[in-house]
């Protein structure tokens, strides 16, 4: 199913077949008077009477053919509950029998800017179905339109592609976190990004030759059993001056994480094609970045690569020497995200000297035994920085919840043998101590945040803007920090 939104220069008429009005909590009819026939005006009051009016949306048949929809507009929205109630709407419709609707801009009573925008917004993003596998009898493309018309509540050019350029970064990170592990494997992954360029964005793929010459040796030792390639890929967007600074996001992209001979368990192994979530989210936002001409310059940087068992693969006891310089023990190999995110984030540091630096990663099972599926794991070393994201984050209701670094979370990562090891066995504190690991490639003191996304990158369930699958996350809530803070 495909949702279109065209916002149409023309006054509204009480001619459609499906109508979408917006009225107060009470249900207050006399806003409508002048909007739809006394004969149903009269009719609809009458129902009313006998309405759950808590509900946020009520539908009428007029007749066979014409509905008339009531969106209640409640006083305590703001931009995020909009957005939510959009979602709704789209929940609460039988698309099976309506593919057309008239949104009366008119009737909007609201002091939240860009109203329409963002209540169809919302419904564009609940909107999104992975379908491409299903065999073609079951999934013949459905089109269905939003008419927006009336002279209230218009929507600017800008605003427009800034709310399409959102969708369409979140809908490229889903599908990237949809596909299956056959397909989108670390080739594929690297090609697709290639593509980009078409954006506007400047790609940069390394292989497994140049990685090596550039001694990744972290991010290449998880790779290493995998008959595919490993890459690290830079997308580069440049919309300010040459000389500014860019925000740098950086993704881990495991395509599939079977643990390497740390093997995990057989059950739910299948949920481990989006481990490469982090990444895509990365990708995502760049692509929105692009789309929308945002006026920054910004860099992604995200590893891929694939954590298989085999002859060649990576050993528990292995020592590898990182990208820094550092030397890392292997104690268990699926602990891979933190050797993939190591690497990259000294690269990322030293060439692009970057303002902050932001990385995601569904990189714990311990993050979501601690925040479960309503939070994300924020860890950083800068107030401000961290401050920026938590405020983002409640904006567009993409939540995090700031956790600990502390130097004596160090003495679990030391190591005997090398500079460090990559798990903590002494027990506790899984997520910190990845944490603190990935803290120690960060070289320069820039300021850095780690969002642990492992129990928001994928919903079994579905979410506000979400029905299920890949979320999204992170697209929205980076967008939203870079607007308010660096654009």
């Amino acid at each position: 199913m495909t949702v279109q939104i065209n916002y149409k220069n023309s006054v509204f008429k009480n001619t459609a077949n499906n109508l979408v009005l917006f009225i107060d909590e009470n249900f207050n009819m006399k806003s409508l008077e002048k909007i739809i026939s006394k004969t149903e005006h009269s009719y609809i009051n009458e129902l009313l009477k006998s309405s759950d009016l808590k509900k946020e949306i009520l539908f009428f048949d007029i007749n066979s053919k014409k509905t008339i929809f009531l969106v209640s507009i409640k006083k305590d929205l703001n931009i995020s509950k909009v957005e939510k109630l959009g979602a709704n709407f789209h929940a609460f419709i039988n698309y099976d029998k309506k593919n057309e609707f008239i949104v009366n801009s008119d009737t909007v009573n609201s002091s939240i800017k860009n109203f329409i925008g963002h209540f169809l917004h919302g419904l564009k993003l609940k909107s999104y179905e992975f379908n491409i596998y299903k065999s073609k009898s079951k999934n013949k493309k459905k089109i269905i339109k939003f008419n927006v018309v009336g002279n209230k509540n218009k929507i600017s050019n800008i605003i427009q592609k800034r709310f399409k350029s959102i969708e369409e970064g979140t809908f490229y990170t889903r599908d990237l976190v949809s596909e299956p592990g056959n397909v989108l494997n670390p080739d594929e992954y690297a090609k697709r990004l290639n593509s980009l360029k078409k954006d506007g964005l400047k790609v940069k793929i390394y292989d497994k030759k140049k990685l090596k010459k550039l001694g990744m040796n972290a991010l290449l030792g998880v790779g290493q059993g995998s008959v595919r390639g490993s890459y690290l890929v830079t997308i580069e967007w440049n919309g300010a001056k040459k000389n500014s600074k860019p925000l740098a996001f950086v993704g881990k992209g495991v395509c599939f994480d079977t643990g390497g001979y740390s093997l995990k368990p057989a059950k739910f192994m299948e949920d481990m094609t989006y481990d490469m979530a982090g990444s895509a989210t990365v990708v995502g936002l760049m692509k929105s970045l692009a789309l929308r001409g945002a006026k920054i310059n910004a860099v992604g940087v995200v590893g891929l690569v694939e954590n298989m068992v085999s002859g060649n693969a990576q050993r528990p006891g292995d020592i590898v020497k990182s990208y820094s310089g550092k030397t890392i023990e292997i104690l268990n190999t699926d602990a891979e995200g933190r050797l993939v995110l190591a690497d990259a984030l000294t690269f990322t540091e030293r060439k692009f000297k970057p303002q902050i630096i932001v990385d995601l990663a569904t990189l714990t099972g311990a993050i979501i035994v601690s925040l479960g599926s309503e939070y994300a794991g924020l860890f950083s070393n800068n107030d401000k920085l961290s401050s920026q994201l938590l405020e983002s984050g409640e904006k567009v209701q993409e939540k995090l919840w700031r956790m600990p670094l502390h130097k004596n979370f160090d003495k679990l990562i030391d190591s005997k043998n090398a500079d460090m090891q990559n798990i903590n066995y002494v027990g506790g504190a899984g997520s910190t101590t990845a944490a603190q690991f990935l803290q120690r490639f960060i070289l320069n003191r820039t300021p850095w945040a780690h969002l642990d996304i492992a129990g928001m990158a994928f919903s079994k369930y579905g979410g506000a803007l979400n029905s299920g699958g890949a979320t999204g996350y992170g697209v929205k809530l980076l967008n939203q920090l870079i607007e308010d803070n660096y654009e």
